[in-house]
């Protein structure tokens, strides 16, 4: 069972997210916080990860990058989200594997989660 981490500081769609996933098989982790994500992929050991471009606080394509440039987190393949479809165009500069829009459409999502994980192996 995939295990998958959704970083976002919308709780709804944490909620969606985590019931979506679920329901398909994967195992789900969600967070609000940004200051948590580190911490939870040391503990949790996702093999992909759903982070939000805007998240408060911070930029999630800082996460992003911090995580890329680590050695024992390079590997894990992240999809950055955002409303904004201009920040598509950022996020390959940050090393995100791919890139969705909200609101998202549940087959698009479903498709570049399985997509990723599919790469990873």
């Amino acid at each position: 069972m995939p295990k998958i981490l959704v970083v976002d500081d919308d709780l709804d769609i944490l909620v969606v997210m985590e019931i979506l996933l679920t329901m398909k098989g994967f195992e789900v982790e969600v967070t609000a916080k940004w200051e948590n994500t580190f911490e939870k992929v040391e503990t949790f050991k996702p093999e992909l990860i759903l982070l939000d471009v805007l998240i408060s606080g911070n930029d999630g394509r800082t996460i992003c990058k911090q995580l890329k440039s680590q050695e024992d987190t390079k590997h894990i393949p992240i999809i950055m989200f955002s409303a904004h479809p201009s920040a598509a165009a950022t996020i390959a500069d940050y090393g995100a594997n791919d890139f969705i829009a909200k609101p998202f459409d549940v087959n698009d999502l479903l498709a570049k989660v399985n997509t990723q994980l599919a790469l990873k192996n």
